[in-house]
């Protein structure tokens, strides 16, 4: 695994990044993660993934080590993607999983020449009721006053988010190295934009290149009565579920999703 950032003739924009595999394997697959992720998540699936490509894990921005942003928007994200892929050969295939998937749609049908094969992980082209303001919340009420152990936070997290995957979800952006230890996350920038991030853009344009939709079974954020918008954008849409998988579908059924991606990515 090699880490880094790409040169941008816009400094303002620069992702930290994760690759694997070779860089003579091209495309790369590029991989974008969801709200309060890290490009940490897709480690497993990117190492396993790169036996036979290469693959670019980023920290989208107010995430994890890449630069804090004033703006959180899609038209932003995307242009951090296009920044990277740019960069890194001029072309890729791009997974985006919730937030990632609404900037890879972006992205592809702003900048559709520098995708070449397009996976959206469980989210549509549509705007969504649910906030995470409450996780906010949540993360910047907790006391890490004397914390140095992952599992301290965890109990004291407990008493706000009561179910232990999505504590130990956000735990992963806990960096108990700092001192104090801090979130790599940030906070005041995402709750500010939390509307701009459930709702969607509506770029215009057409992708026309392949594209796979692939949803979690048990979740409800990507459904068939998304289907009809999702074809006016993409019109060479295909559509799959993984059973017994949530929104976090990779996490829920890693080697399942993998399996998709290579039949995908062809």
């Amino acid at each position: 695994m090699k880490r880094g950032a790409p040169g941008n003739r816009r400094a303002a924009i620069m992702l930290h990044f994760d690759t694997y595999g070779a860089a003579s394997a091209t495309p790369p697959i590029l991989i974008a993660h969801g709200l309060f992720g890290s490009a940490r998540n897709w480690g497993a699936i990117a190492k396993r993934l790169a036996d036979t490509r290469r693959v670019i894990a980023p920290d989208m921005r107010n995430h994890g080590a890449s630069p804090w942003q004033d703006a959180h928007d899609y038209p932003a994200m995307a242009g951090d993607l296009a920044a990277l892929i740019e960069a890194e050969g001029g072309q890729a295939d791009v997974v985006g999983h919730s937030m990632g998937g609404k900037a890879a749609m972006t992205l592809a049908l702003t900048r559709p020449e520098l995708v070449r094969r397009l996976v959206v992980a469980d989210i549509a082209p549509v705007g969504y009721g649910h906030s995470q303001a409450p996780l906010i919340a949540a993360m910047r009420g907790l006391d890490l006053s004397g914390v140095t152990r992952r599992g301290e936070a965890d109990a004291r997290l407990a008493g706000t988010i009561p179910e232990p995957g999505v504590r130990a979800f956000l735990l992963q952006s806990l960096d108990l190295k700092a001192d104090p230890p801090r979130w790599r996350l940030n906070l005041d920038v995402l709750e500010a934009g939390m509307d701009r991030i459930i709702g969607w853009p509506d770029p215009k344009g057409q992708f026309d290149a392949p594209a796979l939709f692939l949803a979690g079974a048990e979740s409800d954020y990507l459904t068939r009565e998304h289907r009809p918008a999702i074809k006016a954008l993409f019109p060479q849409a295909h559509f799959a579920k993984l059973p017994g998988a949530g929104h976090w579908l990779h996490a829920d059924r890693p080697r399942e999703f993998e399996a998709a991606l290579r039949a995908f990515l062809v």
